[in-house]
């Protein structure tokens, strides 16, 4: 199966054709992609990358009613844009990546994986908000999660590197990129997470904040002269590490920073680790204890020092990495110290391999979801 995967982000348009082996056969960044009209820069896509067998839709937001990768069609589309408030940012972009390759490949079929799905196994009460059910039940009020087709991925790719079935195993497994969320793994299945409702939710971002207390935003709309607009674009643009310490919130520049002495890069650089560090013990109480922990995204892959750094907080749990092991890492590898009780792994990430396995799961072409 010669698979297209199409990631319509904020912003841009991914696109990649997976062979059938999985590999990745040819791929394209669109910049500035203006939606289901701006067609040129697939219609180059797809004249080059030969023939499409399926397309594998990356959609954030399932909402409450899809838990599951879902065949495209008419339903399903009206469906996703009765729930597309649920990410704003996100939905409309996907459902007109939809609407743009329906156009360019008529009949092919095209499949939605969410998301939010990997975290539909969350036991209600990690789920479930302490808010008046009549208000739970009437706005499908609960705590999502997000970044699933990455953390499902990482946390299989983990159990095969330390040689271990997934079931068996008690995961944290950290998506660290741009936005960032911990996944609590236990006999497989997702139990608890840091995100909520929404994506800015659990760790410090780049530029979102993570969990804020609710009674400080009503305290800025209601004494702080903030409009609701700003305080929502604040969120989620300006705050998290660029917030923090005035750069672009690229944690790269934080860290280049707080090497050079910034006062403003060393509190933003504390804080996140602090946050990572509290969270991801926070999401052993849910597993029961801690077998693998697991870092992926840009930042799980690349930052060295961040992993380091999160070692050194957790060795009540059993946590410890080896220096050049560490240092070494930027793809699949176990950077765990000669010892350690817990086997600390790092994987690239690939949510476009867990796209094509739901996609084949969905059109029978492969083995079913568990």
């Amino acid at each position: 199966m010669r698979l297209l995967v199409v990631n319509a982000g904020s912003s841009s348009l991914k696109l990649s054709l997976l062979d059938d082996d999985g590999v990745v056969a040819g791929g394209t960044t669109v910049g500035s992609w203006q939606g289901a009209g701006h067609l040129a820069p697939l219609r180059e896509f797809l004249a080059t990358c030969g023939p499409v067998d399926a397309v594998g839709h990356r959609v954030v937001h399932g909402g409450p009613r899809h838990t599951g990768p879902e065949r495209i069609d008419a339903l399903l589309v009206s469906s996703l844009y009765s729930v597309s408030h649920l990410a704003p940012l996100h939905m409309p972009r996907a459902l007109a990546g939809i609407r743009a390759i329906d156009k360019l490949l008529p009949g092919v079929p095209q499949v939605a994986c969410f998301d939010t799905t990997f975290h539909a196994t969350l036991p209600l009460a990690a789920a479930t908000y302490a808010l008046p059910r009549e208000w739970n039940e009437r706005w499908a009020l609960r705590r999502y999660g997000f970044h699933g087709l990455s953390h499902a991925y990482a946390v299989r790719r983990a159990a095969e590197i330390v040689g271990r079935p997934v079931g068996e195993l008690r995961i944290v497994s950290a998506h660290l990129g741009a936005g960032a969320s911990l996944a609590a793994v236990r006999g497989g299945v997702s139990v608890d997470t840091t995100m909520g409702f929404t994506p800015l939710a659990g760790l410090v971002m780049n530029t979102r904040s993570g969990t804020v207390d609710p009674g400080l935003l009503l305290w800025l709309l209601e004494h702080g002269g903030e409009p609701r607009t700003a305080v929502a674009d604040v969120l989620e643009h300006h705050s998290g590490l660029k917030g923090l310490s005035g750069t672009s919130g690229d944690l790269r520049e934080v860290l280049a920073g707080a090497e050079r002495g910034d006062a403003d890069c060393t509190l933003a650089r504390d804080v996140y680790l602090h946050r990572l560090a509290r969270e991801t013990a926070a999401m052993t109480a849910a597993t029961g204890g801690l077998d693998v922990l697991v870092l992926t995204g840009g930042v799980g892959e690349h930052a060295w020092p961040v992993r380091a750094a999160l070692a050194e907080a957790l060795p009540h749990l059993g946590v410890a990495v080896d220096p050049q092991r560490n240092r070494a890492a930027t793809a699949d590898a176990d950077i765990s110290a000669d010892g350690a009780n817990v086997r600390t792994v790092v994987v690239t990430a690939r949510e476009d391999l867990e796209i094509r396995r739901q996609v084949g799961a969905v059109l029978g072409e492969g083995p079913a979801l568990p």
